[in-house]
């Protein structure tokens, strides 16, 4: 089913970033058990399961978080 879009929908559609990705794009160099350590303590992004043994983060909660990273450096 198609539906209409709006003239005014600007939305971008959601995009996840892999492991390597997380290192490679945006210079995130912590190991995958470090990751679920600051995720279990909410200070990082949580992962969102893509099946069984796949896992993602979404591109746009990452980038806000190292923009919150570069803030309290300037603070």
């Amino acid at each position: 089913m198609n539906l209409p879009k709006a003239a005014n929908d600007n939305h971008k559609p959601i995009r996840l970033l892999r492991y390597c990705e997380l290192s490679e794009t945006r210079g995130i160099g912590y190991t995958r058990r470090h990751l679920y350590t600051l995720e279990s303590e909410n200070k990082f992004p949580r992962r969102v399961a893509l099946g069984e043994n796949r896992v993602g983060w979404i591109e746009s909660e990452i980038d806000d978080w190292i923009r919150e990273r570069a803030a309290c450096r300037a603070a």
